[in-house]
């Protein structure tokens, strides 16, 4: 499958604001499911893009919705200069960004219906955990997203969880890994634990330093492989 469209589209959100997302899918009777894909620190910026574009290649309506919309719209940082994206991860607050989750599931909703999971990577992995536990997902992944201080809601996953670390990842130690995987024992859904021993953080990222070719690959058939599992056929 190779041809798709993609466009921005704009998102009304609950508490008024409007959020643009960038939206992309094959042909509606190619369209396997839906799937809301969460942005790095860095935005949706072309990498986050060219991963959605990738999951519609393989069958997905995908929406990358941009959570900075309050504060920053259009942002999209680089890789090398962390601070500016960094400083705007920290200005979002739980409950804009829950807002903003249920924004993008219900745009979704009413595309493709109840057929949706989600993916994050890095900032956007801790979304997605957020997601699960917010929307009526079927399936949720995480890429080395953290989320140690919102596991404790594990016990509210709407749906089974993979989650990817890289054991050399300098920013989320063994003790944070156990700690999630500790948590999530809560939850009535299944989860499971992924760690690459030779990847980094942000190993997945084709534009940062710590991309592992390998490990990159091996995870994207591994997420396939999740989402086919828990979402209609």
């Amino acid at each position: 499958m190779s041809d798709i469209q993609s466009e921005y589209v704009e998102l009304s959100v609950a508490d008024g604001s409007t959020m643009r997302a960038w939206f992309t899918h094959p042909a509606k009777e190619e369209t396997r499911a839906g799937l809301m894909v969460f942005q790095e620190a860095f935005g949706v910026n072309p990498h986050i893009r060219s991963v959605a574009d990738r999951f519609a290649r393989a069958g997905y309506a995908a929406i990358a919705p941009e959570l900075y919309h309050r504060s920053s719209l259009g942002f999209e940082g680089s890789y090398d200069d962390m601070a500016p994206a960094i400083a705007l991860a920290r200005q979002l607050k739980p409950e804009d960004t829950e807002n903003d989750i249920r924004a993008t599931h219900a745009f979704l909703r009413g595309r493709v219906g109840d057929n949706i999971a989600c993916v994050g990577y890095c900032m956007g992995g801790r979304v997605s955990f957020l997601a699960n536990i917010t929307a009526p997902v079927r399936a949720a992944v995480s890429y080395y997203g953290g989320g140690a201080d919102v596991v404790g809601r594990a016990a509210e996953c709407s749906a089974p969880m993979l989650f990817f670390w890289g054991e050399q990842d300098q920013h989320i130690g063994s003790e944070h890994r156990q700690k999630v995987a500790e948590g999530m024992q809560a939850s009535k859904h299944p989860s499971v634990q992924v760690t690459f021993s030779n990847a980094d953080h942000g190993f997945f990222c084709d534009q940062r330093s710590g991309y592992n070719p390998a490990a990159a690959k091996l995870s994207w058939d591994l997420t396939l492989s999740f989402f086919e599992q828990y979402l209609d056929k």
